[in-house]
C-alpha cells in the first residue's frame, strides 16, 4: 500500500474532512515514533493513518468500527500486524493490545484530540501558540477534551515513554503538517 492508495481510499469513503484531520494527526504522530523507535515509519504511518478507514461506513458504530477497518486496510495491501493495530486501536472488541505498533496506535489516536481541542480554545486557533506545559495542564482536566481518552494516552508508558515526552512528540509532529490539519 502507498500512501497516495490510502489516501485515495479515505476520500471514497470518508466525506467528514475532521475525520480525515484526525487521521493524518494520527499519521504524524505515529511517523514520529517510528523515528523514536527506530521503526518503519512507513508501516506506521500508513497504520496511523488508515485506522479509521471505515468510521462513516459503520456509521460510528463502535461493534463494528475497526473490523471492516482492518479488512479495509488488508485489502490496499497493509500487513497483519498493521491490521491487528486497526482492530485492536477500538478496545470495544476486546482484542488485547500487544505490539509496539499496536501500543503506539492505541495511545496517538486520542492524543490528537487532546491536541486539536487545545489548539481550538485558543485565539487564533492555531498549533503554533500550543505549549507542552498547557497540554499537561490541559490532561489532567478531566472534563476538558473529555473524548480523548486520557488512560489511553497514558499507554504510552507501555512503549517506555514518559507522558510528557510523549505529549511534546504529538504536539511536534502536529505542528509539522499544520497547514495540513487548518491549524
Amino acid at each position: 500500500m502507498t500512501r497516495e492508495e490510502a489516501l485515495d481510499s479515505i476520500k471514497a469513503n470518508i466525506e467528514n474532512k475532521n475525520t480525515i484531520k484526525h487521521m493524518l494527526a494520527t499519521e504524524a504522530i505515529m511517523r514520529a515514533l517510528a523515528r523514536r523507535f527506530g521503526e518503519d515509519e512507513e508501516e506506521w504511518g500508513l497504520t496511523g493513518l488508515v485506522h479509521d478507514i471505515d468510521m462513516e461506513l459503520t456509521e460510528g458504530d463502535m461493534s463494528t468500527h475497526s473490523k471492516l477497518g482492518a479488512d479495509l486496510a488488508r485489502e490496499l495491501g497493509a500487513s497483519e500486524a498493521m491490521a491487528h493495530a486497526v482492530l485492536c486501536h477500538n478496545q470495544a472488541h476486546g482484542i488485547p493490545v500487544e505490539t509496539k505498533l499496536d501500543k503506539a496506535l492505541f495511545c496517538a489516536d486520542p492524543l490528537t484530540g487532546l491536541i486539536v481541542a487545545a489548539a481550538l480554545v485558543r485565539p487564533d486557533k492555531k498549533l503554533a501558540g500550543v505549549e507542552v506545559k498547557s497540554l499537561q495542564k490541559k490532561f489532567r482536566e478531566k472534563s476538558f477534551a473529555a473524548g480523548a481518552g486520557r488512560e489511553q494516552i497514558a499507554g504510552c508508558a507501555d512503549l517506555g515513554i514518559e507522558l510528557d515526552q510523549f505529549i511534546e512528540l504529538g504536539l511536534t509532529a502536529m505542528k509539522a503538517i499544520a497547514p495540513s490539519l487548518g491549524l
